[in-house]
């Protein structure tokens, strides 16, 4: 609980000491009663102040995830459990360098009042709300008392997430030879291979004819089809994109992951900067993209292509990279043999720069919107 002037209390206490002084001095009965005013004034100030804020309070966030420029509010619970009334006060919720004040009326004893409030969601990233400031003033506004109260929430603000088509592409399926990828899941109705029977499989997968021509007991070896891969790689190098660009750039990255992983497809998100995040697709996956989207910053990079890219582990698939026309052309010849398809989007065009990339097929686009269209059209 912290009690003090405001900076207008202030004011009015150093004028009336003067006005005081000079009435008592000079014989001035005017100015003596405009200092004694002013100075009860203060006082009485202070003395409404005083008194504690004796309530609970409550503040749930919701959605607590959301996209950039979609609405978020906040429910403020507010509960007097003292056995007085408690009088008028303001309650201040602070996100991202931005101020939310709720005035709260009157309560009678064990009376509760309910608010909701919109929340700032305009920038991208994980904002923490909070905590809530209890202000109680006098009617003149020269003393406060602040009490800070409640936990502190985390407000999520995805990019945005713009209709994607999923592009299906380099998913080879085995049937009896052929190498596969060393993480596909097995069980599956995909035949890979027929073998000789041991100890352990299962009777409902053996190959009668194969057991017949060969008089050994046969076996179905069965593994899932190989599934669509998407590896998207987002430019966080600093200084590629102007700060309005990397939003859309992150917006891009967005739509294009959501599109695959909600398709079930396995999903991954690699940065300049070096973070991987490789996922099954799916739901949950979903979500675990779009809050390290969420997160991405610009920061310092020796190359696009992280390292990440050149492991072997887990090839295949569709490539997309999203950068800016403005760049260097990057030469992506080298991932040909790691990807069945390459995307380079090129935002902040035009860029005449990066009209050809070697290795990859380029979409160059304004803006996300524009970008999302051309992918789109390709996927299509």
């Amino acid at each position: 609980m912290r009690r003090r002037l405001t900076g207008r209390g202030v004011a009015v206490l150093v004028a009336a000491v003067p006005l005081l002084v000079f009435g008592q001095w000079g014989g001035y009965p005017l100015l003596r009663a405009l200092g004694a005013v002013a100075l009860v004034a203060v006082l009485a100030a202070v003395a409404v102040t005083a008194r504690g804020l004796g309530v609970e309070v409550r503040r749930a966030v919701y959605p607590d995830r959301v996209e950039r420029g979609s609405a978020a509010l906040a429910r403020l619970r507010v509960r007097n459990p003292g056995q007085r009334r408690q009088a008028a006060f303001l309650a201040a919720d602070g996100i991202g360098g931005q101020a939310q004040t709720v005035s709260v009326r009157a309560l009678a004893p064990g009376a509760e009042a309910t608010y909701h409030y919109e929340l700032p969601t305009g920038a991208r990233g994980r904002h923490p709300v909070g905590p809530l400031t209890l202000h109680r003033a006098d009617p003149f506004g020269l003393a406060v008392n602040r009490k800070p109260t409640g936990e502190t929430s985390d407000l999520w603000v995805h990019p945005r997430q713009l209709p994607a088509r999923v592009l299906v592409s380099g998913h080879p399926r085995h049937h009896h030879d052929g190498a596969r990828t060393d993480d596909a899941l097995r069980g599956s109705i995909d035949l890979q291979d027929v073998r000789e029977y041991v100890p352990g499989d299962e009777v409902r997968h053996v190959h009668w004819k194969a057991t017949a021509r060969t008089g050994r007991l046969m076996v179905r070896d069965l593994v899932d089809p190989e599934q669509p891969r998407f590896t998207l790689l987002l430019d966080t190098r600093a200084g590629s994109l102007s700060p309005a660009g990397f939003e859309e750039a992150a917006d891009v990255a967005a739509s294009l992951l959501v599109a695959s992983a909600r398709a079930g497809h396995p999903s991954r998100l690699v940065t300049a900067g070096g973070l991987d995040l490789p996922t099954p697709g799916g739901l949950p996956a979903t979500r675990q993209l779009l809050d390290e989207l969420c997160q991405v910053t610009q920061a310092p990079a020796d190359a696009l292509v992280p390292p990440a890219l050149s492991a072997r582990g887990g090839a295949g698939g569709c490539l997309v990279l999203v950068s800016s026309a403005r760049a260097e052309p990057p030469a992506l010849t080298w991932l040909r043999d790691r990807f069945d398809t390459i995307f380079l989007v090129a935002l902040e065009g035009p860029g005449p720069r990066m009209a050809a990339a070697p290795g990859a097929r380029v979409l160059l686009a304004g803006d996300a919107v524009q970008a999302v269209r051309l992918w789109n059209e390709v996927a299509g």
